[in-house]
């Protein structure tokens, strides 16, 4: 990997950790998590997606 792949995906584990605590204690409930859980999933393969079909 080169430092181009290394940088944001270091970023991105840190945004993680940042949301990830506050995502779950908000999703107390499992339907309710499952549902969140699926929203961004969508979120994040349309950006990919996106990204994939510009560059």
């Amino acid at each position: 990997m080169s430092l181009d792949q290394i940088i944001p995906a270091i970023f991105l584990i840190a945004v993680l950790i940042l949301v990830l605590p506050g995502f779950l204690s908000s999703n107390s409930k499992l339907e309710q998590f499952i549902k969140n859980l699926f929203f961004w999933s969508i979120i994040v393969v349309s950006i990919v997606l996106v990204t994939y079909l510009i560059f």
